[in-house]
């Protein structure tokens, strides 16, 4: 009898599997041979708990929008509820740690070249941009009015997007990720400066 928690133990390390072999193949190399070799399981208990290898990778950018997700949330349990901490805490977030990681990187990246081709990844990558966009326009609609808000929130989650891009494919993405931190942080605090003068 299998042990209660196995089903999402495999499931998980399926999931690592695919990002540890988008990371290191790229999207278009990644079979479910070289997925089911680095988790250690057979090739056909990704048909099982997935139906295939699309299911599996539509799984893991769930996973990673998941935990973008719960990095948000918790720095905002450890913060105030300001719109500028708020909007502090959402940069953060997609500047965290993890998201700057070789690992992450890679699969975000291979993440967003397939999407454009396809419909799964490109409905998920939607989901994340209005996620990011709402969040954002949340924060800037309490102390701007409505329009100004909208724009604001358009033009911080450029910044943010492509600002993270330019860092993943940085000759040192250390440094640009640090700056481009500052660079976003530094945008939403004008804003909000300019709206209570």
């Amino acid at each position: 009898m299998p042990k209660v928690g196995m089903k999402d133990a495999r499931r998980q390390q399926l999931i690592d599997a695919t990002m540890d072999s988008i990371a290191e193949l790229g999207m278009q190399n990644t079979t479910i041979v070289s997925i089911s070799k680095r988790a250690g399981m057979s090739s056909g208990i990704i048909s099982h708990y997935f139906g295939g290898k699309q299911g599996l990778i539509e799984a893991a950018l769930r996973h990673l929008l998941d935990l973008l997700g719960t990095e948000l949330r918790e720095r905002m349990a450890r913060t105030g509820s300001s719109p500028a901490q708020r909007l502090d805490c959402i940069i953060e977030a997609n500047f965290s740690d993890f998201q700057r990681s070789a690992l992450a990187a890679k699969t975000w990246l291979s993440f967003w070249a397939r999407s454009m081709h396809e419909p799964g990844l490109q409905r998920l990558q939607q989901i994340n941009k209005a996620r990011l966009y709402s969040n954002l326009r949340y924060s800037f609609a309490e102390v701007l009015p409505a329009s100004q808000a909208t724009t604001a929130a358009h033009q911080a989650a450029a910044m943010i997007d492509g600002f993270w891009l330019r860092s993943a494919l940085s000759q040192d993405p250390a440094a640009s990720f640090e700056a481009s931190e500052h660079f976003c942080k530094d945008f939403v605090h004008k804003v909000l400066a300019g709206a209570s003068t």
